[in-house]
């Protein structure tokens, strides 16, 4: 049985970051004008929102491409599982961030054009500084060893809710409120809004986002050696039944166990 057709897991890939970023970004506008002058409600607002999207979003698209969404997320899922052929191969990998990454950018597009705004509109709200990408590290960190720890387990079937809950737990915990992902960090300078994060501080959060990746795998080597065995778990499982046998867009993936 073969796996999804590269253009449907590109195609999954971009509408599912494109509806995420969405949220995040239309959420968050949502949220000032519900709210103009409690910051503290807005995040709530937003950090719901984004989570319940999240996990909504990974249950419609894990079928097809694991709904990833996140560059780091497909990066650690093509290093833990190279020697194991589980995880995404080099080619898949630079398609799924090509796809994300424009996903991200489209999705603070239509988000700013639901709210009659400027279709593009670069955010002037900076976020330099050395204590908000400390937080995407955490963020990032946490995130990954989420992911990787619940497929190494047999648990990927609970990945919809636990990462939801994880970003939005996340939104509060960590300094930056926890993007977590290039992608989107890179789509959210498109909206100068509650969501948006200036051009100039992308790169900062970028290189944070990856210190977090780079520290996770570590961890997850070592606190699971069989861990790249479970790259073709991340993020949504995929078991195969007998009925499901005779559909050839059905993933062969089957949920492990330890």
């Amino acid at each position: 049985m073969s796996k999804p057709s590269m253009w449907r897991r590109l195609l999954a890939e971009f509408c599912g970051t494109a509806l995420l970023v969405t949220a995040v970004v239309g959420s968050g506008i949502m949220a000032t004008q519900l709210s103009p002058n409690d910051v503290g409600l807005q995040l709530l607002e937003n950090s719901v929102a984004t989570a319940f999207a999240l996990g909504a979003l990974i249950l419609t698209f894990g079928p097809v491409s694991g709904a990833h969404f996140n560059p780091v997320v497909s990066a650690a899922d093509w290093f833990l599982g190279r020697r194991t052929g589980t995880g995404l191969t080099g080619r898949a990998l630079a398609g799924y961030a090509l796809a994300q990454t424009a996903g991200a950018i489209a999705g603070s597009v239509l988000a700013n054009l639901m709210f009659a705004l400027p279709a593009v509109d670069f955010s002037a709200k900076d976020r330099a500084a050395g204590h908000l990408w400390l937080g995407e590290v955490v963020a990032t960190l946490g995130l990954i060893l989420l992911i990787f720890a619940l497929a190494r387990s047999g648990r990927a079937a609970v990945a919809p809710a636990a990462v939801g809950a994880y970003i939005g737990a996340a939104y509060w915990f960590t300094s930056s409120t926890s993007f977590a992902n290039p992608a989107v960090t890179v789509g959210r300078a498109f909206t100068d809004t509650f969501a948006g994060i200036a051009p100039a501080s992308v790169p900062g959060f970028v290189a944070a986002q990856t210190v977090g990746l780079v520290l996770a795998v570590g961890l997850l080597l070592a606190l699971y050696p069989g861990v790249g065995r479970a790259a073709g778990e991340v993020v949504a499982p995929h078991p195969v039944t007998e009925h499901a046998s005779h559909d050839p867009d059905h993933s062969d993936r089957r949920t492990l166990t330890r």
